[in-house]
């Protein structure tokens, strides 16, 4: 272990940092004013803030905001303010933009108003004191430099952690102030983003035990797999490969293809969504090989909530808290229960051939058979939904997190600077490895040291989880040396190589 010092951007002070082992450094990261430890420092930051140059408001023009009407008011919202006066809130990706028509609207959230908007004019206006990103888009070489003392940062990504392992690096979430991701433990976690409801899980059985028998009598395999997308962090090809030659497996996608689809099914729509012909066609199949192209806990697609709303046992690898989530310790056959896939393939052999255990699996269709607490209070209090017109989605339900907590946050800096002797600053907020961290991608069967050299696996995802870790920690530096230029990142990072090789990082 090692301790070395940086200097805070443009406020003159050296504060330590500790570097552990070759890659994890643990230090000082921008994340807002409340991140400053003492009074003094905190004032004079303030008052820098009142001093600096911004963009002048026409930036966006009164016109702009002035006929934006907010539709809804949530229940303790008494913000009487005019638009003129609400803090804006900034869609970086502008192609999330939950609002339509148009690029900027008034919201009335539960607490307090702000104003939104995609319109990037508005970056560097004082009044904008929060931007918002989506994790799929967010590349630090196009990052909005220099970062704004001002400003706070929110994450939204309820994708998969491949689309972008930058997020799975404690340099690259810290970042961030505000987060919402599949993870439980950000702010505003979305889990459950793939259970529509608790009604979805009890839906009929689809396909009768007796009807799928004698499927399996005509000569349908037990196990469906059905990917397309076959390069993926999580390997999953390399398993289910392994796994073929214990048991049978219908595969029907582009991946291990070795059937091919009814004509009136291959148009690739039918599969993505649940169109009543494709959903008829899987339902017939005992299990489904459910694994998810990322391995990262509570990260859990439709791969696996599926198969339960149909009435057919997945077959599940992907998050290793899975069992957290499932309605009762019945549910699901979890690949990383057995010790190789010829144990889980006779596993589902005998499953296969004893309706009684089988049928066990699919008890959870009777409302008092599922007994996890857990999911039943998930769903009961989740403030976004699903398909749930009476409730927010959970883009518009993110923005109007960020507004009360940085009108929240904007309320207690002016109280402080006014009454620093009465009013504590605000605390600090900001977001660690939990919140979204995944760890290195592993092979999808054997030992990565038993793979060739030219495995194409190998050449692609680990490299880049650890190429995104030099972009991090890149863009970390950025900030810290308050630089405007993102094109200056590939410099940091060979800069960063260079003292990594020498033994300074």
């Amino acid at each position: 272990m090692c301790v070395f010092f940086v200097k805070m951007a443009g406020r003159g002070r050296l504060l330590p940092c500790v570097c552990l082992g070759l890659f994890g450094v643990l230090c000082w990261v921008w994340v807002s004013f409340a991140s400053f430890p003492d009074d003094q420092l905190y004032s004079e930051a303030l008052d820098a803030v009142d001093r600096a140059a911004f963009q002048p408001q026409s930036a966006l023009s009164d016109m702009e905001f002035g006929s934006v009407v907010s539709s809804y008011r949530g229940p303790g919202n008494t913000d009487r303010r005019s638009n003129k006066e609400l803090p804006i809130i900034l869609w970086w990706s502008a192609g999330l933009f939950p609002h339509f028509p148009g690029d900027s609207e008034r919201i009335d959230c539960a607490t307090s108003s702000c104003l939104v908007t995609s319109n990037r004019k508005v970056q560097l206006y004082k009044r904008t004191a929060s931007i918002v990103f989506y994790g799929t888009d967010f590349r630090p070489y196009e990052a909005p430099l220099p970062r704004l003392q001002h400003q706070t940062w929110a994450l939204f990504h309820e994708e998969s952690p491949m689309n972008n392992y930058i997020l799975s690096h404690s340099p690259g979430i810290r970042l961030f102030n505000y987060t919402a991701t599949f993870r439980r433990e950000s702010d505003y976690p979305l889990t459950l983003q793939w259970l529509p409801s608790l009604e979805y899980l009890l839906h009929p059985v689809a396909v009768s035990l007796k009807e799928k028998n004698q499927l399996r009598r005509e000569g349908v395999a037990p196990v469906l797999y059905m990917q397309s997308h076959c390069d993926v962090p999580s390997d999953r090809d390399r398993y289910v490969r392994e796994l073929m030659k214990y048991i049978k497996v219908d595969s029907y996608g582009k991946c291990l293809n070795n059937k091919p689809l009814p004509e009136h099914l291959q148009d690739t729509a039918t599969a993505t969504g649940e169109e009543p012909r494709f959903m008829n066609f899987v339902a017939r199949y005992k299990f489904h090989l459910a694994l998810e192209n990322g391995l990262c806990p509570d990260y859990m697609t439709e791969k696996l909530w599926r198969p339960l709303h149909q009435g057919c046992v997945p077959v599940y690898r992907g998050s290793p808290a899975v069992s957290d989530w499932m309605p009762n310790d019945h549910t699901a056959v979890v690949i990383d229960s057995f010790p190789s896939p010829k144990a889980l393939a006779d596993f589902l052999t005998r499953l296969d051939e004893n309706d009684d255990e089988y049928m066990k699996y699919l008890e959870f269709k009777n409302h008092g058979r599922i007994t996890n607490s857990r999911l039943l209070e998930a769903l009961e209090t989740r403030e976004w939904g699903v398909n749930d017109m009476s409730k927010p989605n959970y883009l518009n339900g993110f923005e109007c997190y960020v507004c009360d907590q940085e009108n929240a946050r904007l309320a207690a800096e002016r109280a402080y600077k006014k009454f620093p002797n009465k009013s504590p600053p605000p605390q600090p907020k900001m977001a660690s490895y939990s919140h979204m961290g995944c760890p290195l991608p592993s092979p999808g069967y054997g030992d990565v040291q038993d793979l060739p050299a030219d495995d194409g696996w190998l050449q692609i995802w680990p490299q880049d989880y650890w190429q995104s870790l030099d972009q991090a920690e890149g863009l970390e530096s950025l900030i810290r040396h308050n630089e405007s230029d993102p094109s200056l990142l590939w410099k940091h990072m060979q800069n960063m190589a260079v003292r990594r090789a020498r033994g300074k990082h």
